[in-house]
């Protein structure tokens, strides 16, 4: 049976910017929806107070009141009020007298009624939603003064059916916000797709992964050799130099030192049962590095350290990767300048390797962001910055390790399970 064919990496590429465009549409058409309701509602609540407030301070309505007739208010007050309505723009508007009997009502057939809804106390004036005669509705209910006594109220109110329609040129104002974002941000994923496909063709994310693996890989190994070369090029000169003045023993010495040095080093990788010679390379040439900056190293590999499930490529992309950073660091800190790495096993025979560096550390606030990647605290327009870190935790986490790091001092820890191989 035919396996499915990786997806490739530009696809990968549109259905990530399509999804989060869709998903940004989507959650801009809802803000702007329950935005424009809070906004149709309070202008509800706005309208029916200030014409609730105007009616009840009328010098008529109080008039009208005051005199304590219900029959002769309402044959005063129901054609003024009518006219309100069609003015202001409201659904309705109800006069009561102080026990909430309406002396006005939209209905003619409802005066005399009680008015459905709540009566504050006092003089307190509420705005509050209730379902009366014509169905849910925003109202204000405000109190009729005369001579500092309530002589009867005034209630004001839009219906629930009255504020969606006023909402719906805002819904269609947000739909239309909406589409433009969605068909913008397609175009752009279109866009991404064809700019992703140019560089990594139609291979598969995993294939892309592997490639910057490799490239950062043959650029660790490639500073580590020059700078093993550019030291042992520095101390032979030296020795040549001193024979030529006949401090023979001083030339010895020199030479002797140097190769004393990666001996040990030579001498820790073949004593492990189940190392790695790349990795081992790589260290001995990044202590090279190490010395050409003026940085102490110290490298140790437990015998019994397992070998891991990484490729050769992704273990030293990984080591590679945490020994730059902390030749960086340790060589922009203060003295003493030193890096410490060890591969030891763990109690679960895993391996465990450490990076330390004497560096100032990582700031608290961005610890959580180093291994994002495009982050960098390095200088921008430098070679790989913002991609190295990521890459180590793409490669330890694909491979179903973990990655921590620890301050006092920076310290880098990784563990990668043990390969069965």
């Amino acid at each position: 049976m035919a396996r499915p064919r990786p997806t490739s990496a530009a696809s990968r590429v549109f259905v990530a910017v399509s999804a989060a465009v869709v998903v940004l549409s989507l959650a801009m058409a809802g803000i702007l929806l329950w935005e424009g309701q809070r906004a149709v509602r309070a202008e509800a609540e706005r309208v029916t107070r200030a014409v609730a407030e105007t009616i009840a301070d009328s010098a008529g309505v109080v008039d009208a009141l005051a005199q304590g007739d219900r029959a002769a208010a309402s044959r005063v007050l129901q054609p003024e009020i009518e006219a309100i309505i069609a003015d202001a723009g409201v659904d309705f508007v109800t006069v009561m007298d102080p026990s909430g009997i309406r002396i006005t009502h939209p209905d003619p057939a409802r005066i005399g009624e009680r008015y459905l809804g709540t009566i504050p106390e006092g003089t307190v004036t509420l705005t509050e939603e209730f379902t009366g005669t014509l169905g849910p509705s925003v109202r204000t209910i405000v109190p009729v003064v005369s001579d500092g006594e309530v002589v009867g109220r005034v209630s004001v109110g839009v219906t629930i059916g009255s504020i969606a329609e006023t909402l719906g040129p805002r819904v269609l104002v947000a739909v239309g916000i909406a589409v433009v974002l969605a068909a913008a941000g397609l175009a752009g994923a279109i866009f991404a797709r064809r700019a992703t496909r140019r560089v990594t063709g139609d291979l598969p994310a995993g294939a892309v992964r592997d490639a910057v693996s490799s490239y950062e890989s043959m650029r660790t190994l490639g500073e580590a050799l020059r700078a093993q070369t550019h030291e042992h090029g520095n101390r032979l000169h030296t020795a040549i130099a001193l024979l030529e003045l006949g401090r023979t023993s001083e030339a010895i010495e020199i030479l002797s030192e140097d190769a004393r040095q990666s001996q040990l080093l030579v001498d820790q990788v073949a004593a492990r049962r189940e190392g790695d010679p790349t990795v081992g390379a790589l260290l001995l040439g990044k202590a090279s590095q190490a010395a050409e900056r003026g940085v102490e190293w110290r490298a140790r590999i437990d015998a019994d350290a397992p070998r891991s499930v990484l490729s050769p490529v992704d273990a030293v992309s990984v080591v590679g990767n945490l020994i730059d950073n902390a030749l960086d660091a340790a060589a922009s800190g203060a003295a003493p300048r030193w890096v410490d790495v060890r591969m030891t096993p763990t109690a679960e025979d895993e391996l465990a390797v450490e990076v330390a560096d004497s560096g100032d550390g990582i700031p608290a606030e961005i610890t959580d962001r180093i291994f994002a990647h495009g982050f960098s605290t390095k200088p921008a327009g430098e070679l790989g910055r913002g991609v190295g870190l990521a890459l180590v935790r793409s490669i330890v986490e694909e491979a179903e390790g973990t990655i921590s790091v620890t301050s006092d001092p920076t310290t880098f820890r990784v563990i990668l399970p043990r390969s069965n191989g």
